[in-house]
């Protein structure tokens, strides 16, 4: 859901694998209509990436997420688009009626070579189960007023 504090320019979503299962939205509108898609949505002023991960999850699915390592990458001169790889930390799956008409755990496989999974959903998924791994979160402490950050770094 949108409101005043809405960053329109930048914006999450994360890759949450559980039990060899990832978990999936059917979006209702907009481009992704009617495709699974992975969770995810606008960064509010004021909020981190992450928690607006933590957010937008909860809001669309109802499971708690934490968000580990950055997976992706999208931006133009428009917008931002960061992708996480999440750790399930709670909950059942649960459509919010709104955003999304179901949300489903599916196997990963399976996810890979449905129709209904577009191109972008695939190659996060397939960069959250690579070995190679992503950005990790590493702790950076910085003295200035702009303080803290959060770094992430091979």
């Amino acid at each position: 859901m949108s409101n005043d504090n809405t960053n329109w320019g930048q914006s999450v979503t994360g890759v949450v694998i559980k039990d060899g299962k990832v978990l999936l939205a059917r979006h209702t509108y907009g481009n992704g209509k009617n495709m699974l898609i992975i969770p995810g949505g606008y960064v509010n002023v004021g909020e981190t990436p992450q928690d607006a991960l933590k957010r937008e999850f909860m809001e669309e699915t109802h499971i708690e997420v934490e968000a580990t390592d950055i997976i992706g990458v999208r931006f133009n001169m428009h917008d931002w688009y960061i992708a996480f790889r999440a750790e399930y930390i709670s909950g059942e799956a649960l459509s919010d009626n709104n955003e999304n008409s179901e949300v489903l755990w599916i196997a990963t496989e399976e996810a890979l070579e449905r129709d209904d999974v577009p191109d972008l959903t695939k190659k996060l998924i397939t960069s959250a189960i690579s070995e190679k791994g992503g950005l990790y979160h590493q702790e950076y402490k910085a003295n200035t007023k702009h303080a803290p950050y959060s770094l992430y770094c091979l």
